[in-house]
Order: C-alpha cells, then sequence, then structure tokens
C-alpha cells in the first residue's frame, strides 16, 4: 500500500463504512440499495482500499457518529468506533478466477482532479498483481469520457457493452478490460506510470 507524506492507502475497515458510505452518496447519488459494506469486508472475494488524508486533522469521533448517512448502517454502531481518519477515497474490486473486477472507485468531490482516483486504480491494479489475477474489468458509463480516459491511460480496452446497464437512467455501461497485467510488459509500463503519477503530484 502507498504510503506519502500527504496520503496513504489501506485496507478499508468497518471504522470507515461511515465515510465511505457518504462518498459513495456523493458521487453515485442514485445508486440503489446502498453497497452492504459490512457483508463486502467479510467477503473472502472483495478488497475495499481507502485512501487517507493524512494532512488533515484528525476527525472528531463523536462528532462523525452524528453523520446522517449512519442512521441508514445504525444496527451496529456502537460496536466499532468510528476512525478518525479523513477517507477522501475508495475503491472495491472483486478477484474471480483470474480476473481482478473493478465494483466502485470514487473520490470526494473537494478532492478531485488531484490524481487521486489515478492513484486509487494503481493500487487497486498492484493489489491485483499481488493476488495471482491475470487481468482487470470494470463497467463504466458510456457517457463518462473522463473516466474511460483514465483507464485507457493505463491500457484498459473497450470491450462491450451492457445495454442500459444502470437502473438511475438506463444508460449504457461500457465494459473495459486489460491486457494480461502479469505480463513484464505490462508489469514495467505500470511501474513507469506511477512514477510519472508521484512526479506530476509530489507524491515521491
Amino acid at each position: 500500500m502507498v504510503s506519502t507524506a500527504q496520503y496513504q492507502v489501506r485496507p478499508m475497515t468497518e471504522a470507515d463504512i461511515a465515510q465511505v458510505a457518504d462518498i459513495e452518496f456523493e458521487s453515485f447519488p442514485t445508486t440503489w440499495p446502498r453497497t452492504a459494506y459490512r457483508r463486502e469486508l467479510s467477503n473472502r472475494l472483495a478488497r475495499y482500499l481507502v485512501l487517507v488524508d493524512r494532512s488533515h486533522d484528525p476527525l472528531p469521533p463523536a462528532t462523525e457518529k452524528r453523520r446522517g448517512l449512519m442512521n441508514l448502517l445504525r444496527r451496529r454502531d456502537d460496536e466499532v468506533e468510528l476512525t478518525t481518519d479523513y477517507i477522501v477515497g475508495y475503491v472495491g474490486i472483486w478477484l474471480m478466477v483470474d480476473e481482478a473486477h473493478i465494483v466502485a472507485i470514487a473520490v470526494r468531490e473537494k478532492q478531485r482532479r488531484k490524481g487521486l482516483g489515478e492513484l486509487l486504480l494503481t493500487e487497486a491494479i498492484e493489489l491485483a498483481l499481488e493476488n495471482r489475477q491475470e487481468s482487470m474489468s470494470l463497467e463504466v458509463r458510456r457517457s463518462n469520457l473522463n473516466a474511460q480516459a483514465l483507464y485507457e491511460k493505463y491500457r484498459f480496452l473497450k470491450v462491450g457493452v451492457r445495454k442500459r446497464y444502470y437502473s438511475d437512467d438506463h444508460e449504457d455501461a461500457i465494459i473495459m478490460s486489460t491486457p494480461p497485467i502479469q505480463d513484464k510488459a505490462y508489469r514495467e509500463y505500470l511501474d513507469y506510470m506511477r512514477k510519472t503519477h508521484a512526479k506530476r503530484w509530489s507524491q515521491e
């Protein structure tokens, strides 16, 4: 997991659920039902990472417990001490037979255009490599050209379409997939891209 002067990527825990749910709601307001993160964290095929801004003052736990979205997750609030880390983004992947599937990736609106989504994407790819996955795939809205450009930057190719995939407006989803990520050429390219990204955003 990457760790820099300002940002840390680490595995998600139950203590992070409130903030991740906020980011999900902010990024995907029409998605319903909300992601069952407690179930996801106990799913042996799922891996979730969070991105922490270490330059942000610690959050007061008591304030976090009054956040509105926690009312939707009220069953076990008192059993978990909520994190005081300030989480600015997250990514979730499922490890399939030999393919890692990105199920969600999002960054707080105020923290976008700082290279943080790209940082999370590279960490997801590294996680897939560590788990001996051969490729990665995802779905992205047909209209989300910025996201498509980011994925293409990491050699995701458009391989298909899921018609009327999104339930809120029935927009099509573009299916994107990488070439074999375990190949030496891809691993070298990923290393180059990570160094380029760190240099651009001063994260080395």
